[in-house]
């Protein structure tokens, strides 16, 4: 079966600056490191490096290559998506084509994404491409590259977290009792939608009462009750790119327990978040969160790191968690979100994303921290 040939020189829909950029980044990075020519199989780092977003393609990145292969259901997509690529249009499949590419240009050395290759994959393409190939892990190279967003992806992402925080603010009228968890999470994705959202970053939670007290609880049939906490975990995707933000709100009059709680994770969360510097290692974020919770006798019930990295997938790079040695960077984003949990009573967790600035922190999800309490 001959296979078609499309060379795209411009994107589209897109700067192209973006995506050239990234590419000659990996190249610098491949060659300090002399990792060979790389396949890329992760297709959220396919579209990273050339835009395509479809659900099946394999990349290859080289000094003096740059290919995608799709199969047939994604050649117009990618004739509209693909930036700086040469486009193989792949009826035999993928893996195949790739290997046949491989052996016609007498590729002898290859890297490849050893995090997401699967062993089948793997002995195909050794097997295929001939045995005079010799197959280079190349590591997380294009994790490492996406930590640190470009001009379009930080754009992206304040976009995406201005959607996310207005949509909180909406619903906030809508936050009562008698109101299903479940509804109230359709309601976030609906109106995140009519905003100009794709979707939901990630599945919404709506958590009440004794449920806030799980951390990742999923949204119920469970109604809204006077006096009880409500945890609202919400997140837009715009362009790709994901924001991700959670409230806690109190329905009716708190007590003295319930304001002091949501004091100590406030205090927690802002303190966590001025932390962030360029340079700043992200284990002290996490210890910064962990101190003031310890001072008021509640570090036990803090369970989970103080947050991740956010882009085009939900978590990623870098992780701020206790004893993380990795400095944050000047473009990176993270959420800071520290919480506590108390079987039986109810959770309280306050998070936003937060960017990296060159001179200090910039919140991405800018809604009220204050209206907490609905009466």
């Amino acid at each position: 079966m001959v296979s078609s040939f499309l060379l795209l020189p411009m994107c589209p829909e897109q700067s192209s600056v973006g995506i050239f950029a990234r590419v000659e980044r990996l190249r610098v990075l491949m060659e300090a490191r002399r990792i060979p020519p790389i396949l890329v199989t992760n297709l959220i780092n396919v579209r990273y490096l050339t835009g395509f977003t479809g659900s099946a393609g394999l990349a290859l990145f080289g000094p003096r290559h740059a290919i995608l292969w799709v199969d047939p259901r994604y050649t117009l997509q990618a004739r509209e998506q693909a930036c700086g690529v040469e486009v193989i249009e792949e009826r035999r499949g993928l893996l195949k084509g790739t290997a046949a590419w491989l052996r016609k240009h007498a590729v002898r050395d290859l890297g490849y994404e050893a995090s997401n290759l699967t062993c089948a994959q793997f002995q195909q393409l050794s097997t295929e491409a001939g045995r005079t190939i010799r197959l280079t892990p190349a590591g997380d190279l294009i994790e490492e590259l996406r930590v640190v967003k470009d001009r379009g992806e930080i754009e992206a992402m304040r976009s995406a977290g201005r959607v996310t925080a207005r949509v909180f603010e909406d619903l906030l009228k809508r936050v009562k009792p008698g109101v299903q968890e479940r509804d109230l999470a359709a309601e976030i994705e609906y109106r995140m939608r009519k905003r100009g959202a794709e979707g939901a970053a990630f599945d919404t939670i709506v958590a009440s009462g004794p449920r806030a007290a799980h951390p990742h609880a999923r949204s119920s049939s469970k109604l809204l009750q006077e006096e009880e906490l409500v945890i609202l975990d919400l997140g837009a995707i715009l362009n790709g790119y994901a924001a991700d933000m959670t409230r806690t709100v109190f329905l009716g009059e708190p007590s003295r327990r319930v304001r002091t709680l949501y004091a100590a994770v406030l205090k927690a969360q802002r303190e966590a978040v001025q932390s962030i510097q360029d340079g700043v290692k992200a284990g002290d974020i996490d210890a910064t969160a962990r101190r003031v919770l310890a001072e008021r006798g509640l570090a036990q019930h803090f369970t989970h790191s103080t947050g991740h990295g956010v882009g085009l997938e939900i978590h990623e790079r870098p992780r701020l968690a206790k004893g993380e040695a990795t400095r944050l960077r000047a473009g990176s984003v993270v959420t800071v979100e520290p919480g506590v949990y108390l079987e039986g009573f109810g959770g309280i967790r306050v998070e936003d994303t937060v960017l990296v600035g060159p001179e200090g922190p910039e919140i991405l999800t800018p809604a009220s921290l204050e209206n907490w309490i609905v009466s």
